[in-house]
């Protein structure tokens, strides 16, 4: 199979010194592969040094063919149409002025051999269940996760060589991540995608595991991956034991050769002192003994620097990854004591709440397709907009951190934005909190414009969750995105100590599984209703 990316001994680090990459040889041939790592590896950035957006301080990136490539945050212009959006406005236009009778020829050149355009990009957003939208419309009437789907549909048009998705489903409700699924799987050329998302991840032909800077293959998809990496770390961990026995081993034959050796010393010193043999043969059998004996020493010595470094190499096979501690005071709910009411709540853009009560540390999982109201009623809620009409009466200290998590300043460091929203916390007081959200030493006093997606995510929670008052209902727009599955783990790990009130709106259903939702509500049709756990599974 011919290779189609190359990296040759890739340098990068970011402009503070920190390095990413240093002398990464890696290359990606054809097929579907799951780019994997814990959030910092370097993953999107290894995108965007294959698809161009970042300069390597070093070595080289090839790529046989056209690039496209989905980044992780998309903004297009909300002005733009949906044809200039897809990049077809111009053919498209050219094309009415010739079914119009005009006939000047840069209208023919305009056009090429692409006179199937508008009927290519048709089809293209009805695979991706965009049919409704129409290429006259503007970007600023579809909904964010249509949007993800709207530059999806550009690049499939373009059919470019080699497709790079980074977390391609964040913000995407459920029907428009199966639509991006049947997109994934039927791709005939290269895919690298970076995701979280577990379903995606098993559609794929190999996983690329990147840690520490370089990369590890498996064959298979997630599942697979997880499965070899079991079998790995368990092998790891016996390799540990056997390291650690052959240690305490090893250490114990040197105390008893250095007690050996002593013995022999005093046995000589003793011949000595009484005279029993001739002086120059004691001499020569004195030096013979500390020669052997600083022999013997050295001997044992290099065996336990030996076993050392084998437990080194052992422990270093193993993989630890930190988990985030959220035991915090004051954030507690009795239950029963009141924590939110709305009443008669008309949102912007036409949704309705008619009366909602949430009672106590209630954990409310809020779902609905894309643009039906869910991240409108949470700004609501937190005093972001103003509702049409009726209200929302918080009864607690709240926080809400929302999708862009633009709560963060990104000039300043993670403890001065930490700071921020607790003035009157001491210096130590808040870096030993920040150190239970995996913010130690010189992570700290990283600026949080140079974070990656999950630090960020865990930066913005780290600043919500110290703030004062503590928040006694804290409300996460879609958390999970630009989370790894580690750092998944580890909000879940954050959310069980959590005993304040909870509102999610989320896409990610085994993630709100896991937090152990007590109410789900669905925003459909322009309201909010409750359902059963067992109607979750509301798109069909």
């Amino acid at each position: 199979m011919s290779i189609s990316i190359t990296c040759t001994s890739l340098f990068f680090a970011w402009p503070d010194g920190t390095p990413v990459f240093e002398g990464l040889d890696t290359s990606f041939g054809p097929g579907r592969t799951g780019l994997v790592g814990v959030n910092g590896s370097g993953k999107s950035t290894l995108l965007k040094l294959i698809a161009g957006r970042l300069a390597p301080a070093d070595g080289a990136v090839r790529v046989a063919g056209e690039v496209g490539y989905l980044p992780q945050n998309v903004t297009l212009d909300t002005a733009l149409r949906v044809d200039e959006a897809l990049g077809i406005a111009e053919r498209r236009t050219a094309l009415h002025a010739i079914e119009a009778g005009d006939v000047a020829e840069e209208h023919f050149e305009t056009v090429d051999d692409d006179w199937d355009v508008e009927e290519r990009a048709l089809a293209a957003l009805g695979e991706l269940g965009l049919g409704h939208v129409g290429l006259d419309r503007t970007v600023g009437e579809v909904s964010g996760g249509e949007s993800v789907l709207l530059r999806l549909a550009a690049l499939l048009l373009r059919r470019p060589d080699v497709l790079l998705l980074d977390e391609p489903t964040n913000n995407l409700d459920l029907y428009a991540r199966r639509r991006l699924y049947a997109a994934v799987e039927s791709w005939p050329g290269v895919l690298v995608v970076v995701s979280h998302d577990r379903e995606l991840l098993d559609l794929v032909d190999q996983i690329a595991d990147l840690r520490s800077g370089r990369i590890t293959w498996y064959g298979g998809n997630l599942t697979a991956y997880e499965e070899a990496l079991a079998v790995e770390q368990e092998a790891a961990e016996r390799m540990v034991r056997v390291a650690e026995s052959d240690l305490r081993r090893q250490k114990r034959e040197l105390t008893e050769a250095q007690v050996a050796l002593a013995r022999r010393k005093r046995y000589g010193q003793k011949m000595y002192d009484t005279k029993r043999e001739p002086r120059a043969v004691m001499k020569l059998r004195k030096r013979s003994a500390q020669e052997s004996a600083g022999k013997y020493r050295v001997m044992h010595e290099g065996k336990v620097a030996e076993a050392r470094e084998r437990l080194d190499d052992a422990v270093e096979a193993v993989r630890d990854d930190d988990e985030i501690r959220v035991d915090l005071p004051y954030t507690a709910v009795p239950p029963g004591r009141a924590v939110l009411t709305l009443r008669d709540l008309e949102l912007r853009y036409g949704a309705r709440v008619g009366g909602f009560d949430l009672h106590g540390p209630e954990r409310i999982a809020l779902i609905g397709r894309n643009g039906a109201g869910k991240t409108t009623l949470l700004r609501t809620v937190a005093g972001e907009l103003e509702p049409v009409a009726g209200e929302a009466t918080a009864h607690v200290p709240l926080r809400f951190l929302p999708q862009r998590l633009d709560v963060l300043d990104g000039e300043l460091t993670v403890a001065g934005n930490v700071a921020r929203f607790a003035p009157g916390a001491t210096h130590n007081r808040i870096r030993a909190r920040l150190a239970r959200f995996l913010f130690r030493g010189a992570r700290a006093d990283q600026q949080a414009s140079t974070l990656s997606g999950g630090e960020r995510f865990r930066a913005a929670l780290a600043a919500l969750m110290l703030a004062e008052p503590a928040p006694q209902l804290l409300m996460l727009d879609e958390p999970t995105n630009n989370l790894d599955m580690a750092s998944v783990r580890q909000l879940t790990t954050a959310l069980e100590s959590y005993e304040g009130a909870l509102i999610v709106a989320s896409h990610d259903m085994p993630f709100l599984q896991s937090i152990g939702v007590t109410r789900w509500l669905l925003m459909e049709g322009g309201d909010l209703r409750e359902i059963t756990s067992g109607a979750v599974g509301y798109p069909a």
